[in-house]
């Protein structure tokens, strides 16, 4: 048992300390069904995460095949390598002494990321919770995953990010109504700081106006997007799966009635 343990501590190091941050993770539903959501995921990862992650254990081929997207186009707009071939695997020349150099680490490869966090809630959240801190290598830190060594990539789509240290939020009576002082009648508050803003439904964060490109719902959308791709990228099979199994699952219903029918008759010559 305690052999299992330690293996289980070095196969997930990564999601044991996201887990002790606290931080509440954001809902996110992917849908595999959303081409343009999959396209648009794919052109975001390959402008900006590509040049430190890769993806492995996708092929571009498979990927533009799924996607909907034409052999031509993904070479020609989502293939930087001019090297590389439709049939390779999505990878990037950064080698693994320039990595550790430069971040402290070996970025981890995000095929299969979405599938060891167990959902795509990990991920998306993390993507939308960075935050300016100038005491980091990269001026940023991350309330999911407390001094990363990896850089806000989409710094220039979000914008500055700073964190919020504390605020008054109003006491609310359980009809929902505001809280008042039974002597002086003023309204009643409590400072709340850090992951208690989360907690309380307020954003802990305060974006710097005009630091990012895009508007704060256009970022949410496009994190939304990246992170429905990377799931796809954890199981490239899993509508044909559905597809299958349904055609699978009608085969048997039918199959039943004869086979009974021949079971009965089994009995009846047994008997």
């Amino acid at each position: 048992m305690r052999f299992l343990k330690i293996c289980l501590l070095l196969l997930f190091p990564v999601a044991v300390t996201a887990a002790e941050s606290g931080f509440p993770l954001y809902e996110m539903e992917p849908d595999l069904r959303d081409q343009p959501s999959l396209q648009r995921g794919a052109r975001t990862f390959m402008n900006y995460c590509i040049g430190c992650h890769t993806l492995k254990y996708q092929r571009y081929k498979r990927t533009a095949e799924d996607l909907g997207i034409p052999v031509s186009l993904m070479m020609e707009h989502l293939v930087f390598d001019p090297n590389a071939k439709i049939g390779d695997l999505i990878v990037n020349p950064l080698s693994d002494d320039n990595a550790k150099s430069w971040f402290g680490a070996i970025p981890p490869d995000l095929t299969l990321y979405t599938r060891l966090k167990g959902s795509p809630d990990f991920l998306y959240t993390y993507l939308l919770t960075f935050y300016e801190d100038t005491s980091r290598p990269f001026g940023a830190n991350n309330l999911v995953y407390e001094n990363v060594g990896m850089p806000h990539a989409l710094l220039e789509l979000q914008g500055v990010q700073q964190l919020k240290e504390c605020m008054d939020v109003s006491r609310l009576n359980p009809n929902g109504s505001q809280m008042r002082d039974p002597v002086t009648f003023e309204f009643l508050t409590d400072k709340v700081c850090g992951d208690e803003l989360q907690k309380s439904g307020i954003s802990p964060f305060e974006l710097v106006q005009g630091s990012g490109s895009l508007s704060e719902d256009e970022y949410q959308e496009l994190v939304y997007d990246l992170t429905n791709f990377l799931y796809y990228m954890g199981d490239p099979g899993q509508l044909d799966r559905e597809r299958i199994g349904r055609w699978v699952l009608l085969f048997l219903a039918f199959f039943f009635v004869p086979a009974y029918l021949l079971s009965r008759e089994y009995k009846k010559a047994m008997h």
